[in-house]
């Protein structure tokens, strides 16, 4: 039989084409019927020019070429609304026919579409913080890049003078508010008897409702919070105090000393904002924040500023003028604490850093993680994970899809021979098979909007969320409409081309089906899909190791057995020390300390920093060490167990040591104390508010040194720390014996209650406030290890398919290796090696990319866990379980089927 080259093939297309043939699919079909016609002349004698032209006047020449197009492209249009509901019919028969794999199909693609809507949702949430604020594009907040004194932190603390100085100083700059937290307050109302803890309280300046858009329900916005001892309060707490009645004008008792007016009520703060204040206090009049809020030092950083610029004003413009600023204000206070010659560029030449920068609004929630924040922020990082996360498991549901739809292709290749022979264009039949697959991908979706909400509070508890499915907004339904076609053409797009390039005469006799049972493509697919599983399972195994790490880790105090009493202040001002005493006389209770600085951080845990020097010595910036100081009182170390190196402990009858002070090893290090720090002394400024002087100094005597002890997050190193013997009654810390929990804890109620009636009683144990130090963390693991669960989930249902197909497909070899006596388990290995070798090769890959996300993810720890070749070893060992678990069943089944029956059915 004559065969056409490719120089002759491509002669007939162009032909065809000059002759005006260029309908798509007929152009095709036409090509192959003249190919085929050329060659049959040819089988006569003919040369190909001969042949070809007898053919093509047989067709009409040219004219009955166009006339054959015109006729077919009017069928078409005559045939869509007939072809249409045809393919809706043949797609759903072919569903029904195949239950069992367009169940695989569905389930695993409605299983990917649920995470994957749900992490959108999160994702969306995330992107559209603080964007309630109609001014939120020219809203900033200035930060501060500090290195000095062996630090190098950020933070958004500025001083009193420095809002007001900017706005009379740049003109770019409308307006601009401060803010200064103290942390939780004790609130009442005036004739109130029990007081209510209240977290989200902050004193503010009277520009607040200016700069942000809260709306103001009750009072005037321009005058509120303008009048010394005045408040203004969300709804929330209106509702809350005063139900039934208006707030405006009440009074109100904070801390059980400061009596507060109610000059505004306001809405509620949206959930998607970095802030959500309850009451805002005046930082007006002679309250001791009011007068601080009236300093003129520079160098005291304690309030948060927020800048609104101008319509039209350049940010980036005003940043580069913001050292100039600092020369000008801050370089004079800083030459008066460290000596005439000082200047920041001298300070700078040394290594030291002190830079402003304007942080946007809408950036906040998900860029900053500096001290000062109102309440724990997001990560883009996090953003970008859970959206590649989604990405990858959605891709894995489509590649189940494909898998299974040119898998079964061989099932289906005699169908596309007959639909060519009666007829049927290639556009019709790759139309026909993405219905069939936009069809699955509209089940999938319907049962994603299930699965969605069943699985979205799990979510929510994971990601601490309120997120729901907007099944109100119309523009939803048309998002997953639009999203269920795009990705029903996206993942039928290469079966349909696939199948449909079928040529029918080598379908009929049985030879396109060779080709199909095990492609390459089929293969690469199953192994991207394993490389993703595997991946996520190492990710979760290393982020539990780490977590793992960090709660068995050394700390250098005790955590456990340790409660700690909140809101000490509320005793005030004569019952801190009886409760004390009171509590001691437990007999559970081994030891009890007073101070609100506690070796872990939480809303409740305070906080301070000073800067110091050895004593003797001018300050500078070469001598300068800034470091945690942390009031104390003498069972402080007892009750933490701290370890003292050196010196001793502080004495609770030495009056001396009222200027004592206990440094950490990294402390006498830093401040090159030398060997024998005991005895040695150190200084500081008062800090009394006003600029720095350095005739005004507080000098302290080193009596004790204790080892370093992690008082931080395990992201950091171990920095400075002091103790110092002073006053901090923020709460109560008490050490007790490991039997006695629900005694002790209804004891010491019962003893508040005495002593603090009608002040509320809250309490946590130290070692599950330093858990809550890495709930994020927690809240990581269990994320990765639900998608990894999801993921293998998508993956091994695609192999279970693809396995029962591989197993049918070899039916009659199954059979007739059993008529020669193969066993069971030969059998079972001979469908699953394939498969298996597929999972090794995908480990292989994803091995090196989990190594490097993971270490990359380690390096935000100081202190890390080794991720050993076991962790990779064992997460391939279980992704292969896994998998040969998947397939054991359908190779049992084929392997344990009765030969006889199995040959007959060939």
């Amino acid at each position: 039989m004559a065969h056409l080259n490719a120089e002759h093939i491509d002669y007939i297309i162009k032909d065809l084409t000059y002759r005006g043939i260029v309908l798509e699919g007929l152009s095709d079909e036409m090509t192959d019927h003249v190919c085929s016609a050329v060659e049959a002349e040819m089988d006569q004698g003919k040369r190909f020019i001969d042949a070809y032209h007898t053919v093509l006047r047989s067709f009409g020449s040219t004219s009955g070429l166009r006339n054959i197009q015109h006729h077919t492209l009017r069928s078409e249009n005559q045939k869509t609304n007939i072809m249409l509901r045809n393919y809706l019919t043949i797609a759903w028969r072919n569903l029904r026919k195949h239950s069992f794999y367009s169940f695989i199909n569905i389930a695993g693609l409605a299983i990917g579409v649920a995470a994957c809507l749900i992490i959108v949702l999160f994702i969306k949430d995330e992107l559209r913080y603080d964007h309630y604020n109609v001014k939120a594009d020219r809203i900033y907040r200035v930060h501060t890049a500090v290195r000095f004194g062996g630090n190098h932190f950020n933070m958004n603390y500025r001083s009193a003078p420095e809002a007001q100085t900017l706005m009379q100083e740049y003109p770019e700059i409308e307006s601009a508010v401060r803010f200064r937290s103290l942390g939780s307050y004790l609130v009442k109302p005036e004739g109130g008897t029990t007081n209510v803890k209240e977290k989200n309280v902050v004193w503010a300046d009277s520009t607040f409702f200016k700069i942000f858009s809260v709306p103001v329900l009750e009072g005037d916005p321009a005058t509120a919070l303008k009048e010394p001892a005045s408040i203004a309060i969300s709804k929330k707490m209106a509702d809350k105090y005063f139900p039934g009645t208006s707030a405006l004008g009440q009074s109100m008792i904070l801390d059980n000393k400061y009596h507060a007016k109610v000059t505004a009520v306001y809405e509620n703060i949206p959930v998607a904002s970095h802030f959500h204040f309850d009451i805002l206090i005046s930082m007006v009049g002679n309250w001791p924040v009011a007068r601080e809020a009236q300093s003129t030092s520079f160098l005291m950083e304690n309030f948060s500023t927020y800048l609104l610029l101008k319509e039209g004003a350049s940010a980036s413009d005003l940043e580069q003028k913001l050292p100039t600023f600092l020369e000008k204000h801050m370089g004079p206070e800083f030459a008066q604490a460290m000596g005439g010659d000082f200047t920041m560029e001298k300070f700078k030449a040394a290594g030291n850093q002190y830079e402003l920068s304007l942080m946007p609004l809408k950036d906040i929630h998900l860029y900053s993680d500096v001290r000062g924040e109102f309440e724990p922020n997001g990560s883009i990082t996090y953003v970008y994970l859970f959206g590649a996360v989604a990405t990858l498991i959605l891709i894995i549901a489509c590649i189940n899809f494909m898998n299974l739809s040119t898998a079964r292709s061989a099932n289906r290749a005699k169908e596309v021979g007959m639909r060519k022979v009666m007829g049927s264009l290639r556009s019709h039949l790759v139309r026909q098979f993405l219905t069939e697959s936009i069809l699955v991908t509209l089940f999938s979706f319907v049962l994603a909007l299930g699965l969605a909400g069943l699985f979205l509070p799990l979510f929510n508890n994971l990601s601490l969320r309120q997120l729901q499915l907007p099944f109100n907004d119309p523009l939803f339904y048309l998002v997953l409409l639009a999203a269920s076609v795009i990705i029903g053409l996206m993942a039928g797009v290469y079966p349909s081309f696939f199948l449909s390039a079928f040529k029918p005469v080598n379908v009929l006799k049985g030879a396109a089906a060779s080709g199909m049972k095990s492609g390459f493509i089929r293969s690469a697919l199953v192994v991207f899909q394993f490389v993703i599983s595997v991946f996520l399972i190492i990710a979760t195994i290393a982020v539990n190791r780490q977590l793992n790490y960090i709660q068995h880790k050394k700390l250098g105090f005790e955590k456990d057995q340790v409660i700690t009493i909140h809101d000490g202040y509320a005793l005030r001002p004569n019952n801190v020390e009886a409760f004390k005493n009171e509590v001691l006389k437990i007999s559970a209770v081994e030891s009890g300390t007073i101070s609100g600085f506690v070796p872990v951080e939480s809303d409740w845990s305070w906080r301070s920093t000073s800067t110091f020097w050895r004593t003797g010595a001018q300050p500078g910036a070469e001598n300068m060490v800034s470091f945690q100081r942390w009031q104390v009182d003498h069972d402080y170390v007892k009750t933490f167990r701290l370890n003292i190196t050196m010196g001793r402990d502080f004495s609770a009858v030495s009056r001396a040591d009222s200027n004592a002070v206990i440094l950490n090893k990294t402390a006498v290090t830093m401040l090159e104390l030398g060997d024998d720090p005991i005895g040695k002394q150190i200084s500081e400024f008062t800090g009394n508010g006003q600029p720095l002087d350095r005739d005004h100094l507080l000098t302290w005597t080193v009596v004790g040194v204790v080892d370093d002890f992690h008082f931080s997050s395990m992201k950091n190193s171990i920095t400075a720390l002091g103790l110092f013997l002073q006053k901090s009654d923020g709460s109560l810390s008490f050490r007790f014996k490991p039997e006695s929990t629900n005694e002790v804890v209804q004891s010491i109620e019962k003893i508040w209650k005495h002593l603090a009636p009608g002040q509320p009683f809250q309490y946590s144990f130290l070692d599950e406030d330093f858990e809550s130090m890495y709930r994020a963390e927690q809240r990581l693991a269990q994320t990765f290890a639900l998608f990894a669960v999801l993921a293998i989930i998508i993956a091994c249902l695609g192999l279970f398919a693809l396995t029962a197909f591989t197993a049918q497909q070899r039916t009659k070899e199954i059979g007739i290796r059993k008529v020669l006596g193969a066993s069971v388990g030969s059998i079972v290995l001979l469908l699953s090696k394939d498969f298996g070798k597929l999972i090794v090769i995908a480990f292989a890959l994803a091995a090196p990319l989990a190594w490097y996300a993971v270490d990359w993810w380690l390096q935000s720890y100081t202190y890390k866990t080794e991720i050993g070749v076991f962790v990779y070893l064992l997460a391939g060992a279980l992704a292969l379980i896994i998998a040969l678990f998947t397939m054991s069943y359908q190779s049992m089944r084929a392997a344990s089927a009765d030969p006889v029956r199995s040959l007959r059915s060939e």
